[in-house]
């Protein structure tokens, strides 16, 4: 018989409302600011990456279920201390993310502005894929990657240096870049990098304050940073 502090202390499983409701929203959001902005439901590019992402996250949840269960379930909830800045800057990022796949589907599904040759369209692919691929791995290794910035003493939070945070601090924002501008190239469209590129922007400044809160508050941080010298760049940044 356990008392009501022991089930306080069980860890956390998956907020399956949660996981239901981002189960329902997807389509939906495919659908309506897919579609609807193309004007028809025989946009071909549309239905084509439908599949593939579908597909794509099917296969990398089951795999992140199987190699490290803890970060999907962090992910599937949501969690308090996430820092002030980081609840501004999400207020014009998420935005921008959304943006690209209507935005695409206005360019490329309705008014075709700037019609892009389907080999274009597999090098986005190819960047999506390689998105999917290096944040795939960091989640893999990383039981701490939430969705927002926060440090996690409430799970017993630390420096991470496998995988791919041996070569830079931040892979997840590095796939995240590969990941947007592959969506919009992908879609066949140039109108889609407009906002892919504002999120690139928001995305880095994003990395810099975190990485600036990390050195701050997490332990063992400030030394991790004379290890590994850059945050997404090697040898550059």
């Amino acid at each position: 018989m356990t008392s009501p502090n022991d089930k306080d202390q069980q860890p956390e499983g998956i907020d399956r409302r949660r996981l239901l409701l981002v189960l329902v929203i997807v389509p939906v959001y495919l659908a309506l600011f897919m579609f609807l902005p193309a004007g028809t439901w025989a946009w071909m590019k549309g239905w084509l990456f439908i599949s593939a992402f579908l597909g794509v996250m099917v296969v990398v949840a089951l795999y992140l279920w199987r190699v490290n269960p803890e970060v999907v379930v962090a992910r599937s909830r949501s969690h308090k201390g996430t820092k002030r800045w980081d609840k501004i800057l999400l207020w014009f990022f998420l935005p921008a993310v959304y943006a690209i796949v209507p935005v695409a589907a206005l360019d490329d599904g309705r008014f075709q502005c700037f019609p892009l040759p389907w080999w274009v369209c597999g090098i986005g692919y190819a960047l999506f894929l390689l998105g999917t691929a290096i944040l795939t791995r960091a989640e893999a290794v990383n039981k701490f990657f939430e969705p927002t910035v926060r440090i996690q003493t409430d799970r017993g939070h630390k420096v991470i240096d496998i995988g791919p945070y041996a070569i830079v601090r931040h892979p997840g924002y590095v796939a995240a870049l590969f990941f947007m501008a592959g969506v919009a190239l992908a879609l066949g469209s140039l109108w889609a990098l407009v906002p892919a590129g504002l999120s690139c922007v928001l995305l880095i400044l994003r990395t810099h304050w975190e990485d600036q809160t990390l050195q701050t508050e997490l332990a063992g941080y400030k030394e991790y940073t004379e290890r590994v010298r850059y945050k997404m760049i090697p040898g550059v940044w």
